[in-house]
């Protein structure tokens, strides 16, 4: 490679990374100005309404904290247990050093709190927890399979201006953002109203990883489209930042009633504060390599033996494809391929389920598997496709095919 075309690139992946954690697009005019919930947040003591929300309240609905932005004082501090967490003014302080993964405030000169956005790595991102839980060293593209996002726009004062949008209720809403519970999150409920399913759970779907992308072709468990598309997908129609976004297949009032009431088939905002960014928000996650397991978090012989189980008797290679764990191509599937029920993936533009990457598997096993977590344990997904399609794998064999996916 060139040094000039290298340093470019290099340049381009540390922009891509300020973009994934730090970038808003401009939705705090939705998030703070609409929804108001920098109110809630900072509470009535501190010129919001409500008790406000403290440190711990806001680990405990799955927030973390980047300890690499506090100042030393504060670090040392929360190390010695010397920092109120109960005090949603110690929040605030979090915030002003933008140590609060995810989330960005915006302070006046005297110091209030007058609005907030959200980043990509709100959802896609988390903590080590070298300092204390959910207090640590970002990792970014893990799935933060403990943040409630349901629970937090919760908190927002003004659920109406989504209620209006939905065509419901404000106590419907705060029903289905109940509904969700952690690691969980309902992408296509601004565009088809679908709160629950028939059966009478909830719509929402598993926060799924931002890692090992490169190399996959379809992103998201129904595969709407390319990482790019995703990318402006969410940042335009989801974190509601001000961009360009463009998909007729939305155009569907059968379908997507909601996305055609109110355009989100065809968004366009001037200035447009998301389109020029893509590009580097790609490549940084193009990056982001899927994290190797811990040593001894699964028996290695027994790892060997399910390896050879998953590229031959059990078959699952011939999907999951060594060593992008996934299928070259168009890695789709219908759902009587899958041999479950078909909700979610007729809400997508396919009708169809995408093959997972499974490199790093281990990250995200909290919330089950599959996009709504329906199997609680690998071993359930293993059993799945062992009646499927008649397998006929011994109890030996299924715990070797377990812990060769927890190996990968």
């Amino acid at each position: 490679m060139a040094p000039e075309l290298e340093k470019s690139t290099l340049a381009r992946v540390k922009e891509g990374q300020r973009i994934f954690r730090y970038d808003t697009f401009g939705d705090e005019d939705f998030w703070g100005n609409t929804l108001k919930l920098h109110q809630a947040i900072a509470g009535e003591k501190l010129g919001g309404v409500g008790p406000g929300v403290s440190p711990k309240t806001a680990l405990s609905v799955g927030l973390k904290v980047d300890a690499q932005a506090l100042p030393r004082d504060l670090a040392t501090g929360l190390k010695e247990g010397k920092i109120n967490l109960d005090d949603p003014a110690a929040t605030l302080a979090l915030l002003k050093n933008n140590a609060v993964v995810g989330l960005t405030g915006f302070f006046d000169e005297q110091g209030q709190l007058t609005s907030m956005g959200i980043q990509c790595s709100l959802c896609h991102s988390t903590v080590d927890d070298s300092i204390a839980p959910g207090i640590g060293r970002r990792l970014d593209g893990w799935a933060n399979r403990d943040l409630n996002v349901g629970a937090i726009i919760g908190l927002s004062p003004n659920l109406k201006a989504i209620a209006d949008r939905l065509g419901i209720d404000v106590a419907t809403v705060k029903k289905v953002l109940a509904s969700w519970g952690p690691g969980k999150f309902d992408a296509e409920l601004l565009q088809d109203g679908k709160g629950f399913r028939p059966d009478g759970k909830a719509a929402a779907t598993l926060l799924p990883p931002a890692f090992g992308l490169a190399g996959i072709n379809l992103h998201t468990w129904t595969g709407w489209g390319s990482v790019p598309y995703w990318n402006a997908y969410v940042a335009n129609t989801q974190m509601r930042g001000k961009g360009t976004f463009y998909d007729p297949r939305l155009n569907n009032p059968e379908k997507y009633p909601i996305a055609v009431k109110t355009k989100d088939w065809n968004i366009r905002n001037n200035p447009d504060l998301i389109t020029s960014k893509l590009p580097d928000l790609h490549l940084y996650q193009l990056v982001l390599t899927a994290p190797k397991p811990p040593t001894g978090s699964y028996d290695r012989e027994a790892a060997r033996r399910g390896e050879a189980l998953f590229n031959g008797k059990a078959t699952c290679a011939s999907c999951h494809v060594p060593p992008l764990y996934n299928e070259p191509g168009w890695a789709m599937h219908t759902p009587g391929e899958m041999g479950i029920d078909g909700f979610q993936a007729y809400r997508s533009p396919t009708n169809r389920y995408r093959t997972a990457p499974l490199a790093g598997l281990w990250t995200h096993q909290k919330g089950g598997f599959y996009h709504d977590g329906r199997f609680a344990t690998l071993l359930d997904v293993v059993n799945h496709y062992n009646a499927l399609f008649r397998l006929k794998l011994t109890d030996q064999e299924k715990n070797d095919l377990v812990e060769f996916l927890k190996s990968i």
